[in-house]
């Protein structure tokens, strides 16, 4: 029944960088759903994620508290289910909220205030994955190589697929159910997919809406040694860039993947939006398209994510919901921090203050009601997960963006003249005031010293449970019979997705050389 508050559909991407898609200028990829979003919605271009890496992103996302600041550190930290969500503060506001799909919660709590999860985690909820930073930079907490790289290809069926399969069809299926409840409670339904995340293994459907040979390849070709920063060096040995040779066909391939699982994405995304139109909400429903975080997807010669650069940390955000605002590409830098300020605000009608602390985001209501009105203020992110040796942290604020990694390299970049991020500003006189200024925002996230002890001290504890346990129990969400065990669980990720593949393809190998 029709609801006078607003009905919200969150869609979620899995390893979306922002720059690989239409609405952001990225012409040859095929995603005319994400295309009409964006036409008709209101396109922020320069939206971050505040932690480059899947569980605590968005962790990050649900609470609008940046992660450290709530113990998320790694892919095996647990989301505490004392640190209230959106999803709670919507069914305070008499919302319905459910979520099919994937979201990475590690922990006993699974829902984290939604009422409903239709299907099973695809990843581990216990502490399988947790860095060891006594085991150095090439410490491998999902053995993530450059395989996944150089298997890159089309395929019939993939581990990603099953899943993304799943969440679809109960994505659809609660659009129904939602609709179709005797009650008249607003609703907040997510469906988060897995893909475009490694491995870049498309459906053949897919694969076959590009041709191949018109496959770009990265405009940045990849750094020595000794040109790289300090972070990308640890993640050039952490993903075993030293141990296999990438060449251009395989960054070819790779991007083809990549883009073919951007199409199937957009495929699903128009498949939810026919059920909202077909049962008559989607007047009445606010959309929301974001992503975790971004996909370097061969530039400076680096894949997957776990740093700042642009590739890697800048999402795409929609809202969408053409009966309130005007479609606008709104300019200033925002982050998914603004993600639960925002939703509160709008569900609420701007009344909502009933926070258990202030959140690190703020509502950007102002933009979608007048572009351009809320300025530039600083945007944060962190990281300290696969490949790290330590914590870092990055500024963007106007045109600059500012990375203190790991205390040891320092990185200043106009973005502006040098969207590429080539140019570094750190030591050049005339920038001296900006970079003082990105310190100063930068140092008064958390001390470092302090920092490095307190994660080093939890991953202390997670090691030693899950060394006693094995990983018992697992956590994960159990909707159907034996979900405990499907999917990527104590292993490997990139090994178990491998041997899922079909048709199979045998595991490229490590043979030195190095890109």
């Amino acid at each position: 029944m029709a609801s006078a508050a607003p009905n919200f559909l969150f869609v979620m991407a899995d390893q979306l960088a922002a720059p690989a898609l239409p609405i952001y200028g990225k012409a040859n990829v095929v995603a005319p759903h994400l295309q009409r979003l964006g036409d008709e919605g209101v396109v922020f271009e320069n939206c971050y994620c505040n932690y480059p890496i899947c569980g605590p992103s968005r962790a990050s996302m649900h609470t609008g508290k940046r992660a450290f600041d709530i113990g998320m550190y790694d892919n095996a930290s647990e989301f505490q289910g004392a640190v209230p969500t959106f999803a709670h503060y919507l069914r305070k506001l008499g919302y319905r909220v459910e979520m099919s799909g994937k979201m990475h919660f590690v922990g006993a709590d699974q829902m984290h205030g939604y009422e409903a999860r239709h299907t099973t985690e695809i990843y581990p909820a216990n502490y399988a994955w947790t860095v060891d930073w006594s085991k150095g930079r090439e410490f491998r907490p999902t053995n993530l190589t450059m395989a996944p790289v150089i298997e890159s290809g089309p395929c019939i069926r993939s581990l990603q697929m099953d899943y993304d399969e799943e969440v679809a069809f109960n994505g659809v299926q609660a659009v129904y159910d939602l609709g179709r409840r005797a009650d008249e409670k607003p609703f907040f339904l997510t469906v988060s997919f897995t893909q475009p995340h490694s491995p870049f293994v498309a459906p053949q459907k897919h694969w076959d809406l590009y041709d191949h040979d018109k496959i770009d390849l990265p405009a940045v070709p990849p750094f020595e040694l000794d040109e790289m920063d300090h972070l990308s060096r640890n993640l050039h040995y952490c993903q075993g860039r030293h141990e296999f040779t990438v060449t251009d066909d395989h960054r070819r391939n790779a991007r083809h993947g990549y883009y073919g699982m951007i199409s199937y994405i957009d495929e699903k995304l128009g498949q939810l939006r026919d059920a909202l139109e077909s049962s008559g909400q989607a007047e009445n429903t606010i959309i929301v398209f974001c992503a975790d975080h971004g996909e370097m997807m061969g530039e400076r010669g680096m894949w997957y994510k776990q740093h700042f650069f642009e590739w890697a940390s800048r999402v795409p955000l929609i809202i969408h919901a053409p009966s309130r605002w005007n479609a606008s590409r709104i300019k200033e830098n925002t982050s998914l921090l603004d993600l639960m300020p925002t939703i509160l605000d709008l569900a609420d009608d701007g009344a909502f203050d009933s926070y258990a602390e202030t959140p690190d985001g703020v509502s950007l209501r102002p933009s979608l009601e007048q572009p351009g009105s809320q300025g530039e203020r600083p945007v944060p992110a962190e990281f300290a997960a696969d490949g790290s040796t330590g914590p870092s942290r990055m500024i963007k604020l106007g045109r600059f963006k500012y990375m203190d990694l790991e205390g040891v390299d320092e990185r200043l970049y106009d973005l502006e003249e040098d969207p590429n991020e080539l140019s570094d500003l750190t030591s050049e006189p005339t920038h001296y005031e900006t970079l003082e200024n990105m310190r100063r925002h930068a140092q008064s996230l958390w001390d470092a010293d302090e920092m490095r002890i307190k994660i080093r001290t939890s991953q202390k504890r997670r090691l030693a449970i899950h060394q006693a346990t094995g990983g018992d129990p697992t956590y994960v969400n159990v909707v159907r019979h034996n979900d405990e065990n499907r999917y990527v669980r104590n292993g490997s990720a990139a090994d178990t997705k491998a041997r899922a593949r079909f048709p199979y393809v045998e595991p490229a190998q490590a043979a030195g050389g190095g890109e």
